[in-house]
């Protein structure tokens, strides 16, 4: 598989459904690996699959917590509760920052690189992390959602 490029808004793959993942194969696994660096080289902490393109229930998350890398697949939120506010930005809209409402609770079913399904509990910014990225596989961008935009030296300082 060719390295992996970032697709920036307002490339319309963005705002598109993706498809349930069926085949767990080595393209898959090639995907996940090749999100995976990407991000990281990017310095994020979480990459859907339409932001490289690919219209598949697919992401990474690593918010450099005990959770590690976390491969999303087909992920389906089951349960949310609580409320953060808090400011998001997007590998997708380099340099634009805003302040997003999300659940600061939510428990995911979603399935390995292998097929097999499993749950994720998670709280505050991970939750946050993980609701970023199951948008993005509905289509639906953080922008949406933004109530207060930022620059991004308001946010360093």
């Amino acid at each position: 598989m060719a390295k992996l490029k970032l697709v920036y808004h307002p490339n319309e793959v963005l705002e598109q459904e993706c498809e349930v993942v069926k085949n767990f194969d080595n393209k898959l696994a090639k995907l996940l690996n090749g999100m995976y660096d990407l991000m990281l080289e990017a310095d994020g902490v979480g990459l859907a699959a339409p932001q490289v393109g690919v219209l598949q229930q697919v992401a990474v998350v690593d918010v450099d917590d005990r959770h590690g890398k976390i491969e999303l697949i087909n992920p389906v939120i089951i349960e949310q509760r609580g409320e953060q506010i808090g400011p998001e930005g997007c590998l997708s809209f380099p340099g634009l920052f805003g302040d997003v409402a999300r659940a600061d609770y939510v428990k995911v079913h979603a399935q390995n690189r292998k097929g097999k399904p499993y749950f994720i509990e998670a709280k505050g910014f991970l939750a946050r992390a993980i609701q970023h990225e199951i948008d993005h596989l509905h289509g639906v961008l953080f922008t949406e959602k933004v109530t207060k935009y930022y620059e991004e030296d308001e946010l360093e300082g």
